[in-house]
Formats: structure tokens, C-alpha cells, sequence
């Protein structure tokens, strides 16, 4: 071979070794998505009106451009004793996709949503209220890769980027029925690798008050690890948290309505918060939090206590424990 031969080989070799590197880092870049995570909107029973802080948090949502909105729940104010009648949850779900819903889908953002004990409580006497859950979101599903949609929208599965994420109809305290549990343990076959479960209850108490107020299921926490599930993402307890057990990472949400509380041995409530997840191409999960009033200034995590006592568990914050799939943003 000539060296003018050798010289263009070298160089085409070189060519198409840069052309599979960018085309590799351009993929990589494309399967990398941002999530925002947002919970308990409501206000008070019946309530059709939404604060200002529900309002700010949207409008700083629309400015993130994320590929993905998340709610864990209690997007309206339901569960009423005496019940409310349909004309009033109707109107109370016109309200909330007035202020939250059609914002986003005009921005071009999907909401995926799991059901709140004041939205769809599965408790008996709120039939009414689960079948209008259901009805609100037959026509209002994410623009997402569906890989398990027979009970949309209260369990359901879909893909993302790298991520799959698993809704949990988890409206009522204790354990998940069989049901769930059985669906749960194959709906991450095939999955990417970042795995992501999410709900209104939370799998072990956060704040004060609530001690109660939860899925308190080892089984469940058990079947999570098995699945090398990375992350629980729940609503409820009405403060931010981000968390981690043994081998699962766990974060609490902030409320954007009514009812902040306080952390489990804390003096005070937390700020109100939405919570961002960045994912990369391979997995790993980077946490942050933006606080109100207007949703752009990052939350100091070290401002919350190192670990949580609660009566069952140890709940260590994100940024304590060695590195792993899911940590805090720098």
C-alpha cells in the first residue's frame, strides 16, 4: 500500500470514528430528559380557586421546558363528608386544567398524574369521585411511550429517555393490593436504566402528623430493591424531602396549596418547592429543588435535617449516604 493510499485510509478510518462519536453523543444528548415533579395543588373542600403559588409554579415549569410533568397526586378537593356533588367536582377539575393542564399542553409539556385520596380515595362512598378521575384523564394522556396503560390513569406504566416510570394507585393508608403488587413485579421487564415509581402515599412518613399516613409495606420496599428500582416519588405528607433507605432513594413533595408541615423532629415548615429530576442517558438521576415565591432560586438541602427517625425507619437525606444512581444536583 502506497503511503498516499495508507495517508487516505488513515484519514477516512478517522472520519467515520468522529462521525459514530457525535452520532453517539448526539443520541446520548437526545435520551437525556428533565422531569419536574409537583404535588398537593388543592385548597380547601370544594375549593375552585388556586393560590398564587400554584400559578408562579407553572409559569416557572413553562420556562424550564422539561419533557415531562409529574403529580403525585391531590390536584383537587375531594373527599368530603358530607360529599360533594358531580357539579362540584366537575367544576373543581375545570379549575385545576384551567390553571394547571391546559398551560402545560399549550407549552407542549406532558403531565403525567397518579390519583390523590382527594381526587380518586379509594375509600368506600368516593365512587363518584374516582370515576370522574377517570374520566378527566381518559383524553388528557401524556404524549409518552405507554408500556402498560389497561388501568390508566390510576396504575399505569410508560417510557421516557432512559427512564421508566410506574404509577401506583396508592389513595388510601396500608398496603397495595395483590393486584398491583402482581402487575408491579413485571412491568420493568425490558426496562431502561433509570426506573422510577411514583405515588400519593408514601412507602414510610416524612412529616409530623402523619406518622400514620402511609403505604408501610417492607414487602413493597423488598419487591422495589429486587426490581432495581432507583426512586419513590410521593405526595401527601405536604413537605420536600429527598431521601434514602438501603438501597432505594425516596423523595417527599413539597405542597403548592394549602397545608405546609413539618419535617419529623423540626421546628417549622419547609418552603413550598418544586422538585427536578435530570436524567442522563445512562441512568443516573440528578435531584435539585426550586423554591418559592417564584420557583427559580435552588433550595439549600443542607438546611434539612441529615435523617429522619420515623417509627418504622431511618430515612438518610440524598446528599449523606455514598453516591449512587440518584443524588443531588451540585
Amino acid at each position: 500500500m502506497s503511503c498516499l493510499t495508507r495517508s487516505i485510509v488513515i484519514r477516512r478510518n478517522l472520519a467515520i470514528g468522529f462521525l459514530l462519536w457525535t452520532l453517539a453523543s448526539v443520541q446520548a444528548a437526545a435520551e437525556a430528559v428533565r422531569i419536574v415533579v409537583i404535588s398537593d395543588l388543592n385548597g380547601s373542600y370544594g375549593s375552585t380557586d388556586y393560590s398564587a403559588h400554584v400559578h408562579r409554579a407553572v409559569s416557572a415549569i413553562i420556562a424550564l421546558s422539561p419533557d415531562l410533568v409529574v403529580s403525585t397526586g391531590d390536584m383537587v378537593a375531594g373527599q368530603r363528608n358530607p360529599l360533594l356533588s358531580e357539579h362540584e367536582v366537575r367544576a373543581m377539575w375545570d379549575a385545576f386544567h384551567a390553571a394547571v393542564t391546559d398551560p402545560l399542553a399549550m407549552a407542549g409539556i406532558p403531565l403525567a398524574v397518579t390519583p390523590g385520596n382527594h381526587d380518586a380515595s379509594d375509600y368506600k362512598g368516593f365512587e363518584q369521585e374516582r370515576r370522574l378521575y377517570a374520566e378527566q384523564w381518559k383524553d388528557r394522556r401524556p404524549d409518552v411511550k405507554f408500556v402498560d396503560e389497561d388501568d390508566y390513569p390510576f396504575f399505569y406504566a410508560f417510557d421516557i429517555g432512559p427512564a421508566r416510570l410506574v404509577s401506583l394507585d396508592a389513595t388510601t393508608i396500608g398496603r397495595l393490593d395483590k393486584a398491583q403488587m402482581s402487575a408491579l413485579a413485571h412491568v420493568f421487564d425490558g426496562a431502561g436504566p433509570a426506573r422510577i415509581v411514583f405515588s400519593h402515599m408514601p412507602l414510610w412518613p416524612f412529616t409530623e402528623g402523619r406518622e400514620t399516613h402511609i403505604i408501610g409495606d417492607p414487602d413493597l420496599e423488598d419487591l422495589l430493591e429486587r426490581l432495581d428500582v432507583d426512586l419513590h416519588l410521593s405526595g401527601h405528607h405536604h413537605a420536600f424531602y429527598p431521601g434514602h433507605l438501603d438501597q432505594l432513594s425516596v423523595i417527599a413533595q413539597a405542597e403548592l396549596g394549602g397545608g405546609s408541615r413539618r419535617l419529623i423532629g423540626t421546628e417549622r415548615p419547609g418552603p413550598k418547592t418544586i422538585t427536578l429530576l435530570d436524567i442522563e442517558a445512562d441512568g443516573r438521576i440528578q435531584v435539585s429543588a426550586l423554591q418559592a415565591p417564584d420557583f427559580q432560586t435552588p433550595m439549600d438541602v443542607r438546611t434539612l435535617p441529615e435523617r429522619l427517625h420515623t417509627p418504622e425507619r431511618v430515612i438518610h437525606r440524598i446528599d449523606t449516604v455514598p453516591s449512587g444512581a440518584v443524588e443531588m444536583a451540585e
